[in-house]
């Protein structure tokens, strides 16, 4: 471990050769943080702050350009490395406020990757009530022409049922040009992309890339469940991304700063690509999230998840239901079994605004839910619940015995939403009922496999005090990590999933904590393939979870089809497997044997697309794992209007490298391929519309 301290008299203070990316000190002791050492006209502050009284010095839309930002000064920075992770620490401050800021940035020898979170400290007389601070600025990014005509912008929607819809536009689409020489100054607007509410992914993922036609590439990701926002525009000519947690404008989040105290940013990621576009980049974010998420036998083991709830039971769970589809999940090859939604309902007016005390519905389970849990383990298979910690339903007893502080509460009034409260983790009384409720389900019912939903958008937060509802929801969303950690402390084996409706809460806050992330709650099987092929843009390929539920009444295409869109993740298995024939139940069974062949591969593969990032109406759609010794591709092919049956890709990684394409699922989708080497480019031909095909491609 070693320290250097920087002097005032050095220029360059920091740079990451394999980003290329360079913190300078200007003459007025100004740090900045850019994609260039030499143009340092268009580079922004390494932090950018507002604050009550001390806002913006081009007021805008923009959340660059402060007061505070451009009034701080280096102090000094340090750099410690411990084994291949090297940290660095660069300490500014403000001479008005006396607010302090410690920005950390932290890589690893050889990697692609720049994480940053900035601490600020109030060591002024009086208190500041902060607005928005970035956790990370970079500026002077141009295209590989040193413009910015040749740059796109990429970003993803997301809504439920239609989650990872990636888009792209010219960055002069969003971001026109304005003439700096007849105004001086830059225009008043940015392209953003920000979070409402509780679903940190209801509305976009929190990642964005800019990339040139020669293939450089920069992506970023916010790690926040609790409200996040990018900007990305032009600045002195050059471009430039500013990456932020929650502000005031957009999340109603304000934190005052007493003396003396502090406040930590949420991280933000930024890796680079210097060719390749967007799959090398993604290859490199990766390989970072696989880096700073808590470690788990699960992410190596990959078991087959059975969950008895799409297009199966949908939250109505009975013993006499449960039993046949419990023999048939084990005969098939599942290796945990999840009773998903209603276990607990026993209510004559519904489950949904009733939850909260998790008990076993004794009319649905006669013998005894342990009946069930029992069954699950003699096939073999390890017993999984549906919880829904954050919420309490208002008919639920618990609505009323807990202290009125345990909950949500904005104006002095407990917010419901959908028939539910929601707790604040931070109060004794919630996390202590929810911790005996896990050491119950865990420690005493033996579950070992929890799928944590959270199905409503609370909205901009609670108000404790005089906090504001942004803040409440932070302080939330950072005790809801620690006891999450808190329950895998208690219980390794135990796997968390993380499910928001779905893909709504879809972040690497919540990531690097639990195992698995489910993907979507789409129950079409022809509309599912554009969400699972984009699902590792949001998520590891081992984390995430694609449903799989075919049906007795489908035909063979049809079955192979819905298997297929899930093997390149981690399976969600449902359906009423124990009504197929034997036929049907085969093609389920061989579908399950290959992912268990490949499996081994796919804790260490990277994503790419040789199509690119599928549109939703794509006729044609796939997506590649790239593994130690071979390469995987799924292929999809739905029906549209005028669709060949046949479509060439290019595998560049695969130039000059013989090999016959292998059919691993299905067989029987009578699909044909052709190699050309020198070319590398694959030909596949799928006679029939609504088919699809997983291929293994290695020497």
């Amino acid at each position: 471990m070693t320290a250097v301290v920087g002097t005032l008299e050095r220029s360059r203070l920091w740079s990451h050769p394999e980003l290329g990316l360079h913190a300078v000190l200007d003459a007025t002791g100004s740090v900045r943080l850019g994609a260039s050492d030499q143009d340092w006209a268009g580079l922004v502050p390494v932090v950018e702050i507002t604050a009550t009284g001390h806002g913006r010095l081009w007021s805008g839309e923009r959340f660059i350009e402060t007061a505070i930002g451009d009034r701080l000064t280096y102090r000094d920075h340090e750099s410690v490395r411990e084994g291949n992770r090297e940290r660095t620490t660069i300490r500014l401050a403000d001479p008005e406020t006396g607010l302090v800021a410690e920005v950390t940035l932290e890589t690893a020898s050889g990697a692609g990757f720049l994480r940053s979170r900035v601490r600020l400290v109030n060591e002024g007389g009086a208190p500041l009530r902060l607005e928005s601070v970035s956790t990370l600025t970079l500026g002077g990014i141009t295209d590989a022409d040193g413009g910015l005509d040749g740059l796109t912008l990429h970003w993803a929607d997301n809504d439920w049922l239609a989650e990872c819809r990636w888009h792209q536009a010219p960055f002069r689409d969003q971001v026109v040009p304005l003439s700096r020489f007849a105004h001086g100054h830059e225009g008043r607007g940015c392209f953003e992309r920000y979070s409402q509410g509780s679903w940190s992914t209801g509305r976009h993922l929190p990642i964005g890339a800019l990339t040139d036609h020669s293939g450089r590439t920069w992506l970023w990701q916010i790690e926040s469940s609790a409200g996040w926002r990018f900007e990305s525009g032009e600045r002195e000519g050059v471009a430039y991304t500013a990456l932020f947690g929650p502000d005031d404008a957009h999340h109603q989040w304000r934190h005052t700063l007493a003396p003396g105290e502090d406040f930590h940013t949420v991280p933000a990621v930024l890796v680079r690509g210097r060719s390749g576009g967007l799959d090398a980049a993604f290859a490199e974010l990766t390989d970072y999230r696989r880096l700073i998420r808590r470690e788990h036998p699960d992410l190596r083991a990959l078991p087959v998840i059975y969950n008895d709830y799409m297009n199966t039971l949908m939250g109505d769970p009975t013993t006499e239901r449960l039993l046949p589809l419990i023999e048939a999940a084990g005969k098939a090859g599942s290796e945990v079994f999840v009773i998903d939604a209603g276990w607990y309902d026993d209510d004559a007016q519904g489950w949904w605004d009733a939850v909260g005390a998790w008990e076993p519905a004794q009319g649905r389970f006669p013998g005894g839910i342990q009946e069930v849990l029992d069954a699950i383990r003699r096939h073999g298979m390890v017993p999984g619940l549906w919880l829904e910690p954050e919420v309490v339903g208002v008919r639920s007893p618990l609505a009323h015995t807990l202290p009125p502080e345990a909950f949500f509460r904005r104006g002095g009034l407990r917010v419901t939403e959908h028939g539910r409260h929601h707790l604040d983790l931070r109060h004794p009384a919630a996390r202590a009922h929810l911790d005996a409720v896990v050491d119950r389900l865990v420690g005493e019912w033996g579950v070992g496999y929890l799928k944590l939903d959270y199905n409503i958008n609370i909205g901009p937060g609670t108000e404790n005090g005089p906090e504001s509802p942004g803040a409440g929801l932070l302080g939330h969303h950072r005790a809801h990590l620690d006891w999450m950690n808190g329950l895998l402390d208690r219980h390794p084996g135990l796997v968390l999933e993380n499910c928001g409706s779905g893909g709504l809460r879809m972040d690497y806050a919540q990531l690097a904590v639990a195992q698995i992330q489910s993907t979507s709650d789409q129950q079409d099987p022809l509309r599912y393939p554009p969400i699972a092929a984009a699902a590792a843009t949001a998520a590891t390929p081992e984390q995430a979870a694609v449903w799989a539920y075919p049906q007795p009444d489908h035909t063979p295409d049809r079955i192979a089809f819905t298997l297929t869109t899930a093997l390149l993740g981690r399976v969600h298995l449902s359906g009423f497997l124990d009504r197929m024939d034997a036929d049907q139940f085969e093609l389920v069974r061989s579908a399950i044997g290959v992912y268990k062949d490949i499996r081994p591969e796919i804790a260490d593969a990277h994503p790419f697309w040789p199509l690119g990032l599928p549109d939703w109406e794509d006729a044609w759609i796939a997506h590649g794992l790239k593994g130690s010794a071979s390469t995987f591709l799924a292929v999809w092919r739905r029906e549209r209007a005028d669709v060949p049956e046949s479509r060439t890709l290019t595998l560049p990684h695969l130039r000059g490298v013989p090999l016959r394409p292998e059919v691993l699922q299905p067989t029987t989708a009578d699909a044909t391929t052709e190699w050309d080497p020198v070319e590398a480019k694959l030909t596949i031909r799928l006679p029939r519309t609504d088919t699809a095909v997983l291929l293994r491609l290695s020497a």
